[in-house]
């Protein structure tokens, strides 16, 4: 009977372990994770497990009996050391080897961090990115206190949104001209900066930290416009970058992420790979998806394809923020997007991206419809002319017909 473990206790993980079982895999299953918590959901640490709306049990993806009663070894706090692909082994920390047939990396990524030697390692600085930094952020979070966001991505957003809800006073720099200049349009970023604008966060775009400062604890911040503030802790949200370093150590092909085929297996034929730490096929080119949607298809794909099943993964990406009383979701991939059309209806707004006459993503801020809407023509291939989409007499739900 053959043995599959999966590295990387998140959702990939999770996700791939419980479609082995679901698909009628009877062997054995070893999930390993670095952290000592079953496997739970990460997008609420920014949300509303920092605001305190959602207890801890609830972020546990499933309880860890259900592991237990599907005969799956889960087996937290227990990092894998080295692969070592040739005698298909995985050395645990403590020395302990496992022996595998088919082996899964679903590793996700790391927070990137500030360097030392600008107070990077200061006590105050902090990163969102698992369980244990959410838990160390809570007890920053008291009203009249300084927060410095570093980074005008989503999690640095996020981060800024609980904070102002929760009564602190937040200064937001980003280095480039605009927040979210990577990941959106500029009419995304300008509904956003009104947004925080409006709630007392302080953005300051095209300006970037020069260095912390403070003995042991972080004090205050010198910024690249020579400007001083003071603070009493800091977030740092410049992004993520995939957790190759087993991989490559292992010998398995990687560049920006673990690459893998349209199968989801990697240059190692006994060796896959899904989620945040995974390239894939997307036109012609290899990307990585950094999102829980992704996160659980590709690595349900994966599963099958362990099995013999041969299914290519065509990915649908979409993604969400929260921020104050706003939702935001996203269909599609905005690559190479040449205009952006803008829809309003009430309250309701939202941006559609095209590249030429494609229609190839949509952010909807509070728009739940033509998100759904935006979200179903991009799958079928369908490309509205960008003046009816603009046009507010349109019937949205007509031109799935059409």
């Amino acid at each position: 009977m053959s043995h599959i473990v999966v590295i990387g206790a998140g959702q990939a993980g999770a996700s791939l372990v419980a479609k082995l079982r679901n698909e009628g895999f009877e062997g054995e299953i070893t999930l390993l994770g670095a952290e000592a918590s079953p496997p739970y959901q990460r997008p609420a640490l920014s949300k509303a497990y920092l605001l305190g709306e959602m207890e801890r049990e609830r972020l546990f993806l499933r309880p860890r009996e259900w592991y237990e009663n599907n005969n799956i070894n889960l087996r937290t706090g227990t990092p894998a050391v080295s692969v070592d692909a040739a005698s298909q082994t995985v050395t645990l920390e403590g020395d302990e080897v496992l022996s595998y047939d088919h082996l899964a990396f679903t590793t996700g990524s790391h927070p990137r961090t500030l360097p030392a030697v600008i107070g990077g390692e200061l006590d105050g600085v902090f990163s969102v990115r698992d369980l244990a930094d959410a838990d160390a952020l809570k007890p920053e979070f008291t009203g009249g206190r300084r927060l410095l966001v570093i980074g005008g991505g989503y999690i640095g957003l996020e981060a800024a949104a609980v904070a102002a809800k929760m009564g602190l006073h937040v200064i937001l720099v980003e280095m480039a001209d605009r927040i979210l200049q990577r990941v959106a349009a500029p009419e995304t970023s300008d509904f956003f900066r009104n947004l925080h604008s409006g709630h007392n966060v302080d953005i300051r775009e095209g300006i970037g930290l020069e260095r912390l400062v403070g003995e042991d604890h972080v004090t205050g911040a010198v910024l690249s416009d020579g400007s001083e503030i003071e603070v009493d802790f800091a977030i740092v949200g410049v992004g993520i970058y995939p957790a190759t370093v087993l991989a490559e150590n292992a010998g398995v092909a990687c560049d920006n992420g673990i690459i893998t085929d349209a199968f989801g297996r990697t240059s190692d034929p006994n060796i896959w790979a899904a989620g945040d730490c995974a390239t894939l096929d997307w036109h012609g080119a290899q990307i990585r998806l950094e999102s829980v949607g992704n996160a659980i298809d590709q690595a349900e794909v994966v599963a099958q394809n362990m099995l013999g099943a041969e299914k290519s993964y065509a990915p649908k990406p979409w993604f969400w923020s929260d921020q104050y009383d706003t939702k935001l979701q996203i269909a599609g991939l905005n690559l190479g997007y040449t205009d952006v059309v803008t829809r309003e209806t009430g309250d309701a707004r939202s941006h559609w991206y095209y590249r030429d006459d494609t229609l190839i993503a949509v952010d909807a801020m509070n728009d739940p419809r033509n998100y759904m809407i935006g979200k179903r023509l991009i799958e079928a291939g369908k490309s509205p002319a960008p003046s009816v989409i603009a046009d507010p007499e349109t019937d949205m739900k007509a031109l799935l017909r059409s």
